[in-house]
């Protein structure tokens, strides 16, 4: 929507500059996009919310300017054209089909028009906003389009057939050759304005060629109507046809702005073309039943943070056009005008005042919250997960829940079948997803081509299957692991390579935060994916990609390591509770164990038989080394543990560790036919 500083101060008197202008339109809500200087004026570029048609005028505008400002609005002459007697006229009949499709017509016949260019002052204005100029007759119905916001269409009466005007839906074959020289194929789907004959004109979108006003034309007959903006919107859509008027139809009309529009054309008309109004005919009622909206003045202090007294939340309305009554002594019942359809209950209004008093009125505090033990860091646990994972260096996705069925093959193992959408939108979007996944390799490839080498991404978000009659709508929790990443550190730079390992690391800093405990890492041999149980109940998988599945997404040439954990379960052996350890007083003895083993003995399983026989002396475990090569025969495995000794009583002494490290040492011999090295 384009206005000028001039066009708007015809409505209200401006004494600031277009630019601070600008922003308090801005800061009001009404987003000025650029202000261009023209010939002495500036035009504003104003980006219209679809909630707000009543800004797509130059009068709706103004009334927020003088809202906003503090200026009264101008008022403007009435406009009321009399009715004057003709020999020659013939009254013209108004027929409509369908009350819903238009609920309002009208239309005045003026007669003896001379058709010719506009004045220089009507062409500059509309070309400032970007309307070509036509004639005479065509630039006033635009030029009140743009200043009141009702769109009007002006026929040439005498090449209509027949006495009568009827707005009814188009017949299926019938064509009509628009204003733009396009003929169009006509469909039940779009609404027309007829003669007795045929169609002449698309309602609320275009008018006929065969009827459009030229240099000819002596009589005009001017309509000015209320159309169903579904059935405008349907219409444009289905003839690919954009206009002023469909752009204000689809978005509604203020009802009472139909008689008023048309006087003002009329009038117009009269004074620049010459002529007489000799008929002015209406078909509908343009009476709307009103509704009005309690407001609790103390409410909208409450909302906004800031005190409003009744007379500013009143003086506010009113200057928007708002009818306002007290109710008490705090209290307002509160009338929106036809204009303002948008708004339906007290939190419009609160928020009508928060614009007119300015946003930078209302004072910045921190949300109150009270803080129960028991949930400290607990209160969202799906937000705790996020929060751990981003910690750990790893950025979360949002991805769309519809994929294509042909990606799932391969990468879904899951029970139960997948959901189907009845209605796809296209054949890449036609099933639920049961895995995330295949999105998150879709965010890989993605960044791949964005020349990302280093990518740690997850998503928690639900997933869908079905097992006979019972839909499942579960949390997933999926993470993948891509690329490579430069360390720098002092003695120059390591490429560091995510693999299984890595990931394995992400997840059990994960599980170790939530507090979960006692889980296992099982291997299955034929699938090639290792799962975390937790007894029988499977938390998670965890899985290297293989090439011919990272090359169903153009991942070429690249590792992928993928995990999906079951946050339900998460969350069910989740352990809230903290046990917080002092500091320790006494110095820890260290003890490291090398050993040989069969590769097919995990490294869990000996660090669970060393914590065993550690007993109570025994505060940590872990694997420092890990060598298979050209000194450890096939099938075998060298793997270093670090135990550490501390008593929280004393220093510990040889004479105490020796005997408990000597234990786990034969205990791995005896369990595992370990080689000590």
């Amino acid at each position: 929507m384009k206005v000028t500083y001039n066009w708007l101060k015809d409505f209200v008197e401006i004494a600031i500059s277009p630019s601070a202008l600008s922003e308090k339109l801005t800061m009001a809500g009404i987003e000025v996009k650029a202000v261009v200087e023209n010939s002495g004026d500036s035009v504003f570029e104003i980006e219209v919310t679809s909630n707000r048609p009543d800004w797509l005028s130059i009068a709706g505008l103004a009334r927020e300017v003088s809202a906003i400002t503090g200026k009264r609005l101008k008022r403007h002459p009435d406009a009321s054209p009399v009715l004057a007697k003709s020999r020659q006229h013939t009254e013209y009949a108004i027929r409509i089909e369908d009350k819903t499709d238009c609920p309002v017509y009208t239309a005045r016949i003026i007669e003896g028009v001379k058709v010719a260019p506009s004045p220089a002052w009507l062409k500059e204005r509309l070309e400032m906003v970007g309307c070509r100029s036509v004639n005479n007759i065509v630039d006033i119905t635009n030029y009140v389009l743009f200043e009141m916001g009702e769109p009007l269409h002006a026929f040439d009466a005498d090449r209509l057939q027949g006495p009568c005007v009827a707005v009814r839906r188009a017949r299926s074959a019938e064509k009509l050759v628009t204003i733009d020289g396009q003929e169009r194929n006509l469909s039940p789907g779009v609404l027309v304005i007829t003669d007795e004959k045929k169609p002449v004109a698309l309602a609320g979108i275009m008018g006929g060629k065969d009827t459009e006003v030229t240099a000819a034309t002596g009589t005009v007959l001017l309509e000015a109507a209320i159309f169903n903006p579904l059935i405008v919107r349907r219409g444009r859509q289905l003839l690919g046809i954009q206009s002023e008027a469909s752009y204000r139809f689809e978005r509604s009309i203020d009802w009472a702005s139909v008689d008023a529009a048309s006087l003002r054309a009329s009038a117009m008309i009269i004074e620049i073309a010459g002529g007489k109004l000799v008929q002015a005919k209406r078909s509908g009622s343009l009476k709307r039943a009103s509704r009005s909206i309690p407001l609790a003045v103390d409410k909208a202090s409450r909302v906004l943070g800031t005190d409003i007294t009744p007379r500013q939340a009143r003086s506010m309305l009113s200057s928007l056009g708002f009818g306002v009554k007290a109710i008490g002594s705090k209290g307002l019942k509160v009338t929106p005008p036809s204009y303002r359809a948008d708004v339906k209950e007290d939190v419009d209004l609160i928020e009508e005042i928060a614009r007119i008093s300015g946003y930078t009125k209302i004072p910045t505090t921190l949300p109150g919250f009270i803080v129960q033990e028991a949930a400290v860091g607990i209160s969202d646990p799906v937000r705790s997960i996020k929060k751990i994972l981003v910690s750990l260096g790893l950025d979360e996705v949002i991805t769309h829940s519809i994929v294509n069925r042909g990606i799932l093959d391969g990468l879904w193992r899951g029970e139960g079948e997948v959901l189907e959408l009845e209605n796809p939108l296209n054949k890449e979007q036609d099933v639920l997803r049961p895995t995330l996944v295949p999105s998150l390799l879709g965010c890989v490839a993605y960044n791949l081509r964005q020349k990302q080498e280093s990518i740690a991404i997850f998503e928690i978000a639900k997933t869908y299957a079905r097992s006979g009659a019972r839909l499942s709508e579960e949390y997933a929790l999926a993470i993948a692991l891509c690329g490579e990443k430069k360390i720098w550190h002092s003695g120059g730079c390591i490429q560091d390579k995510p693999g299984l390992l890595h990931l394995k690391g992400v997840i059990e800093s994960l599980f170790a935060r939530l507090g979960i405990t006692g889980y296992k890492l099982a291997w299955n041999e034929q699938e090639s994916i290792a799962l975390f149980q937790m007894g029988s109940a499977v938390l998670g998988t965890l899985r290297t990609l293989e090439p011919a599945l990272l090359e169903r997404f153009e991942i070429k040439n690249r590792g992928v390591f993928v995990a999906e954990l079951a946050v339900t379960e998460l969350l069910r052996h989740r352990r809230v509770s903290r046990r917080f350890i002092p500091l320790p007083r006494y110095p820890a003895m260290n003890r490291d164990v090398s050993v040989t083993v069969k590769d097919s003995v995990p490294a869990g399983t000996l660090k669970d038989a060393i914590v065993r026989h550690g007993g109570s002396l025994l505060e940590e475990a872990e694997i420092i080394d890990f060598y298979t090569g050209k000194q450890i025969e096939n099938g075998f495995k060298n793997i270093t543990f670090s135990c550490r000794y501390r008593s929280a009583e004393r220093t510990l002494t040889e004479e105490e560790v020796n005997p408990v490290h000597r234990a786990v040492t034969e205990a791995l011999v005896r369990e595992f036919q370990a080689r000590i090295r």
